[in-house]
């Protein structure tokens, strides 16, 4: 029921402050523009979906060739000590934690042609498991909210959307050393803002599904996450130039992916297994899929395109500016506020609202470096879960939308202070 009260909220709440406007403020554009936002968003969801179809082809033949070769089985029995305590419900050596397993490493290294993918397979393996087909089981909501806290260890593309951004803005790499302005200045406060969403992400669900997370498990997995975050930001800080760093994270990004794909070949053929055939039957899955979600995606994006049409966005940012500076509080920070409000809601809006933040105040700014954090602190909560639910027919997801959202605010008030902490 959570996510039908969200979405009509939208709806309504747009819907209202665009007669609002009209009505008191002599407003006679918005209503026109909330009534093309539907057509715009539904034909931009429609793209973004159909566009998913090769790469869900893709991964979803490779995925095929891991679980036909035991490959996926060989992972999840090697993960099992782990993963069974934190997904109780799943049996032990399940395909499922082989996926689940994939998506989370996929998501924390940057690699998202692959995490979704993974995910929506992950997705499949927990419904066969799941007794009641339309209700998301607790290892799901896990996942789930594991997914939509966005813990990302190299945030490529953030990265890559400052580098082009001041090289804009300053003219030249040259300029851009003379002014003490890197792209991977964030690099660090990023990393600790989307750690505080998914702690806290973890810690909400734990509480709701009864799992103690001061296990051996646990805490030698928390080591480990530590461990290689502490050796990547090393390679990084070493290196000299910006363009170095991006030819190590592109570098990177590649040996992963292709070394996951031929890693799953290999396991085919070592197991004298007709690959092709078996990459060919996963494979025809990925179009089915793609469509199926269609109709979730249209519903979440036309009701976002009328929130932000109907200039509630501004509205929220003028009132939070407000009540901030009438406590006497610095209300810097405000102005990156659409980020925050877009991201749970919209990526490519959240995306947008950062670049024109950029735009308007400087990416090396306090609000530049806080607009950075804050599209990085966390993922596209509302997005997931409609895609990944509506992939397996859940309607029903309990209390997942309020473990994700608050896993979402987390990240973005640990977004605000760690800037203020760093550039304030």
């Amino acid at each position: 029921m959570a996510m039908n009260y969200v979405w009509l909220g939208l709806f309504f709440i747009g819907i209202l402050a665009g007669l609002f406007r009209l009505i008191f403020m002599g407003d006679t554009e918005s209503l026109p523009a909330m009534m093309n936002s539907t057509f715009e968003m539904s034909k931009y969801a429609f793209d973004i979906t159909i566009g998913l179809t090769g790469t869900l082809t893709l991964w979803m033949g490779i995925l095929k060739v891991g679980e036909d070769s035991g490959l996926i089985q060989r992972l999840a029995r090697w993960l099992s000590p782990f993963l069974t305590k934190l997904f109780p419900d799943i049996p032990k050596d399940h395909p499922a934690l082989g996926c689940i397993f994939m998506n989370i490493s996929a998501n924390m290294l940057g690699l998202d042609n692959a995490a979704t993918p993974c995910g929506l397979k992950a997705m499949e393996e927990l419904q066969k498991v799941n007794e009641k087909k339309d209700t998301a089981s607790d290892a799901m909501i896990m996942f789930l909210v594991l997914n939509t806290s966005g813990l990302t260890i190299i945030p490529v593309s953030i990265m890559a959307y400052r580098s082009q951004a001041m090289l804009t803005e300053f003219g030249s790499t040259a300029a851009m050393a003379a002014a003490g302005a890197t792209p991977t200045d964030c690099f660090i406060p990023l990393l600790l803002a989307t750690m505080c969403s998914t702690f806290m992400g973890l810690l909400i669900v734990s509480i709701f599904q009864k799992i103690n997370l001061f296990r051996k498990a646990f805490l030698v997995m928390f080591a480990v996450v530590a461990a290689l975050v502490a050796s990547l930001f090393w390679t990084i800080h070493s290196m000299d130039s910006n363009e170095e760093i991006q030819a190590f994270c592109n570098l990177l990004t590649a040996v992963l992916i292709l070394g996951t794909i031929s890693l799953f070949l290999y396991s085919g053929v070592h197991k004298k297994l007709n690959v092709y055939s078996s990459f060919i039957e996963g494979a025809k899955g990925g179009f089915t899929t793609a469509v199926s979600l269609i109709p979730y995606c249209v519903a979440i994006l036309a009701a976002v395109g009328i929130f932000k049409a109907s200039g509630s966005l501004q509205m929220v940012q003028d009132g939070t500016r407000y009540l901030v500076e009438a406590c006497g509080l610095n209300s810097d920070w405000v102005d990156a506020l659409p980020v925050a409000v877009l991201k749970p809601l919209n990526g490519a809006g959240a995306r947008g609202m950062m670049l024109e933040t950029w735009t308007s105040h400087g990416t090396c700014s306090f609000v530049g470096h806080l607009a950075s954090v804050l599209q990085g602190s966390t993922d596209t909560t509302f997005y997931i879960l409609t895609i990944y639910f509506g992939s397996v027919g859940i309607t029903k997801y309990r209390y997942a939308v309020k473990c994700g959202l608050l896993a979402d605010l987390a990240g973005m008030l640990g977004a605000v202070l760690i800037s203020y902490f760093f550039w304030g």
